[in-house]
């Protein structure tokens, strides 16, 4: 199994370009653990990775 760390940047810009726009840079600097690699990546796991960072980040915003 292939563990790779990654900035969800590097993902988005690889499947999803047309999510930047969407996204803040503190997103975008997010480290991303994957478990099987960047290229075992889909565009549906795109969008789950996307909504956790931005949940996650919301979250750190409300604790604040």
């Amino acid at each position: 199994m292939l563990v790779e760390t990654v900035k969800l940047s590097r993902i988005v810009m690889k499947l999803s370009p047309e999510l930047v726009p969407f996204l803040k840079k503190q997103e975008l600097d997010s480290d991303i653990v994957l478990m099987d690699g960047l290229d075992a990546l889909e565009a549906e796991d795109v969008m789950e990775i996307v909504q956790f960072s931005i949940s996650e980040h919301n979250r750190d915003a409300y604790l604040q």
